[in-house]
């Protein structure tokens, strides 16, 4: 280059994902065929009745224009009836909802909008390796706090009740929790909404598995229904098969809204309209949606407990989302080591828990978005 990077981009690194996929390929050019368990791209088509939705409103010539930076009306209201009708959380849809071009685009406006070089940032450990790198990238100081899998990889309150909150700004949490699945809870919900109050910081949660395998879908909104101190991303990638429609959704009270869209007004044009009206269909689709999406994920996650049962790998049932989580066998120094041994050896890409933060270093990820023959391609491999 002929000029240098920005110094705000400091020690960021291009994302793990990015760069193994690109070694992925590579071994594929090469013919090895390789098996890929470890990316959480839902495999699973929309409902029809979505992607009709979204092809007559394309073929409508009006819809083609610029649209609103807050979304459509329509889409408000149609995310405001989802949070009652699933959460029992009233959202003004005037003023407290935000549609998003996808929710991790979420995570880097709400820290533009209220980082500022030298604030403190509390991100899991484990967790989505994105809050790290956004908080560090506006300047921020990161703070990882432990989950620990004898704690059910909850925050532990009493221990963060000794800390130092005098610079804290924002806390990152994600409940169903990527990448352990654990499924979180109301008590401490509440808890860290206590916290918060005596406190002064921002509690951002994030939530885009709510209903993967999830018998308690939970919104921080229940812990506080005031809104006072709390953010909410959530996402239809997951939940209903359209990661590559990019729509995901901020939630909170409307100054926070506000100061969020000082930042994103800046970022696009709006949200393609067609688009918009494709998430309203399915944000109205019923619970028949969701029991047939888990009845598949859950005949996958059966196949990949056999896979880890052929590893050696030990784990917990009782988790929610798209992955299962599990210690690396005896044999192996960490997830990285054990990771490329299976990538390297039996052509199967699962991925290594260090790159979630260092109390991953000794766990591996499964997804459970692959069929279940190509899951038991995997079996066969690795045996």
């Amino acid at each position: 280059m002929i000029i240098a990077e920005a110094s705000r981009l400091g020690e960021t690194k291009t994302y793990y994902f990015a760069q193994k996929l690109a070694e992925i390929r590579k071994l594929n050019a090469d013919g090895q065929n390789i098996i890929n368990l470890g990316i959480g791209s839902p495999d699973m088509h929309p409902d029809r009745d979505v992607i009709l939705a979204l092809k007559t409103a394309a073929e409508d010539t009006t819809n083609h224009g610029y649209q609103a930076y807050r979304g459509i009306l329509e889409l408000r209201e149609a995310f405001s009836l989802w949070y009652t009708k699933n959460f029992n959380v009233d959202l003004n849809p005037e003023n407290e909802i935000l549609p998003l071009i996808g929710s991790k685009e979420g995570i880097m406006h709400i820290s533009m909008a209220f980082l500022n070089p030298g604030d403190q940032v509390l991100i899991p450990d484990p967790g989505y390796p994105a809050y790290a790198a956004i908080s560090s990238i506006c300047g921020a100081e990161v703070i990882p706090y432990k989950l620990r899998e004898e704690n059910n990889w909850l925050p532990d309150i009493e221990q963060m009740k000794k800390m130092d909150f005098s610079k804290v700004k924002i806390l990152w949490i994600n409940y169903p929790h990527m990448p352990t699945g654990a499924s979180g809870n109301l008590e401490t919900l509440k808890k860290l909404v206590d916290l918060a109050h005596k406190h002064r910081f921002l509690i951002c949660h994030d939530n885009p598995y709510s209903f993967i395998l999830n018998k308690n879908p939970l919104s921080i909104f229940q812990a506080d229904p005031a809104k006072e101190v709390s953010l909410e991303l959530s996402s239809l990638s997951k939940n209903y098969a359209m990661a590559g429609w990019r729509i995901g959704v901020l939630s909170g009270a409307p100054a926070y809204i506000d100061t969020v869209l000082k930042f994103k007004s800046n970022m696009d044009s709006g949200m393609f309209k067609p688009m918009q009206l494709a998430a309203i269909k399915a944000l109205s689709l019923g619970s028949e949606w969701f029991t047939n999406m888990n009845r598949t994920y859950g005949n996958r996650r059966l196949l990949v407990y056999n896979l880890l049962d052929l590893l050696g790998a030990t784990y917990q049932k009782d988790t929610s989302g798209l992955f299962v989580w599990a210690k690396v066998p005896e044999g192996f120094r960490n997830g990285i080591e054990c990771a490329d041994h299976y990538l390297y050896n039996h052509r199967v890409f699962i991925t290594p828990g260090s790159i979630f933060g260092s109390q991953g270093k000794q766990y591996i990820r499964i997804s459970l978005c692959q069929k279940k023959e190509i899951i038991q391609q995997a079996i066969e491999r690795c045996k």
